[in-house]
């Protein structure tokens, strides 16, 4: 047997900015121009979220126009493809085709860039395309929600839904660089807006104390969705995020732990059987409240703590219960119970679901008692009904 170990380097790239399209603005430029070869310019192919364009009339012409007045480091290979967004565009892989043909007729290569412009359903969609397009195009992602600012757009995770599951294609590909642009958030529509808040919290609970507290003390100026308020919490979110997969030794899940999946054995299992209606962020929620509960009753967290947490996932705006929970088959089995070992097979066998013992902290366990899981939705189920 001949074997050889090797490594390779990446970088992480996450920049934060306003209006990036403003051709004044020299962010992108000096992004691309800093791996350019001498003399030769940059081919650039971008995909855009349909609700995006609809939202910013203007953002196409932006673009263009930022890429003639930099037109010595970059030039467009072809008219900006617009893509329907939403989770319904990760359920047709035909989509997956038409990237992938837009990809080939701009003649894009492993030394040009896919821009990808929108939501963290359009970035899963369009980067496992071109993560998979030559065996591996450059990409820069430009998220357009709280959510995938804060979370899912700044991993190095990609995918589509199949066999009903979530996420069951994809790849794991560090993108060249995730751009932050702030002044998409201003016209976002207030559900979605929001939901990037319930990861920030996701990801203080889990790793940083410190951050948690501060959610807290801006409780109001989070429910009101006030701008200062949201952009922290976004950026503070989105570099744990990073850190966590620059420094957990696991960036590619070779193993079975995912740690940042909080509340998330129940949030993919439960926007299946809402038929992708409940958002992800308002998925999480429920799972994190679902979960927070099971704790208490496994002993692994106190009850004071559980509610306080509760409660500020409440005051932000957040259901914590939904019908949903309790739709059974035709056995009459709890539909949702499925999702833990659909969670099992997306590890690779071996079940690992990241559960709070205190604030700031997390803890593995590799069993769930499916009875306290039941006696936790009844929790929340009652918890809900109060004010």
């Amino acid at each position: 047997m001949l074997e050889r170990k090797f490594q390779i380097e990446y970088a992480q790239r996450v920049m934060f900015t306003r209006q990036v399209f403003d051709v004044a603005n020299l962010c992108l430029r000096e992004l691309i121009d800093s791996a350019r070869s001498a003399h030769r310019i940059s081919k650039v192919f971008a995909f855009i979220d349909r609700q995006v364009a609809d939202t910013n009339p203007h953002l196409i012409l932006a673009l263009e126009d930022y890429v003639a007045a930099h037109s010595d480091v970059m030039k467009l290979a072809g008219v900006p493809m617009v893509v329907i967004g939403g989770e319904s565009c990760k359920n047709d892989f035909a989509l997956v085709e038409q990237c992938w043909e837009a990809i080939n007729k701009a003649s894009v290569d492993r030394h040009s860039y896919v821009f990808v412009i929108g939501g963290g359903a359009v970035l899963d969609l369009v980067c496992f395309a071109a993560s998979t397009a030559h065996r591996g195009v450059r990409q820069v992602r430009f998220p357009t929600t709280t959510l995938s600012q804060g979370d899912g757009g700044v991993g190095v995770k990609n995918g589509v839904n199949y066999f009903g599951k979530k996420n069951w294609v994809g790849s794991f590909s560090v993108p060249f660089a995730i751009v932050n642009d702030f002044a998409f958030l201003d016209t976002l529509p207030v559900r979605q807006k929001r939901c990037g808040l319930i990861e920030a919290i996701k990801v203080a609970l889990i790793r940083d104390a410190a951050f948690y507290y501060w959610l807290e003390d801006h409780l109001d100026d989070l429910a009101q969705l006030k701008s200062e308020a949201v952009e922290y919490a976004v950026r503070r979110s989105a570099e744990i995020h990073v850190e966590h997969i620059a420094t957990s030794g696991d960036p590619f899940e070779n193993g079975s732990a995912r740690p940042l999946d909080f509340g998330h054995w129940i949030a993919h299992k439960l926007e299946q059987v809402s038929h992708f209606k409940i958002e992800h962020g308002e998925a999480v929620a429920i799972g994190m409240a679902v979960d927070l509960l099971y704790s208490v009753k496994a002993g692994i967290l106190d009850e004071a703590t559980a509610m306080r947490i509760i409660h500020l996932i409440r005051s932000v705006g957040f259901a914590i219960h939904t019908p949903h929970l309790d739709e059974r088959n035709d056995k009459g089995e709890l539909i949702i119970l499925a999702g833990l070992d659909e969670f099992r097979e997306h590890l690779g066998g071996e079940l690992s679901v990241t559960l709070v013992p205190e604030i700031g902290c997390n803890f593995e366990v590799h069993e769930m008692d499916k009875l306290l899981i039941k006696e936790a939705l009844d929790g929340v189920r009652h918890l809900a009904s109060k004010p």
